[in-house]
């Protein structure tokens, strides 16, 4: 009988172990959904991303090379 309430009381555990666990997990992925830029959610409709005010003013301005490689991280050139 003494085993059988320790074995209970070690079920009951875990089981609470994997409930909290997945609300954390819940909690977690719904509070990066709210912080994530989506831009088909997150700006207004009909104004493309990289196409709102000042954006040609932006990119006229820029000294980035548009023909460089992708930058990978850990790969030397």
């Amino acid at each position: 009988m003494e085993h059988e309430e320790e074995f209970n009381r070690q079920v009951e555990e875990e089981l609470q172990e994997q409930e909290f666990l997945d609300r954390c997990f819940q909690e977690m992925l719904e509070e990066e959904e709210r912080d994530w830029f989506i831009p088909a959610r997150d700006l207004p409709q009909g104004a493309p991303a990289g196409e709102g005010p000042g954006a040609g003013d932006i990119l006229s301005k820029s000294n980035l090379n548009p023909d460089a490689k992708e930058f990978v991280p850990g790969v030397k050139y």
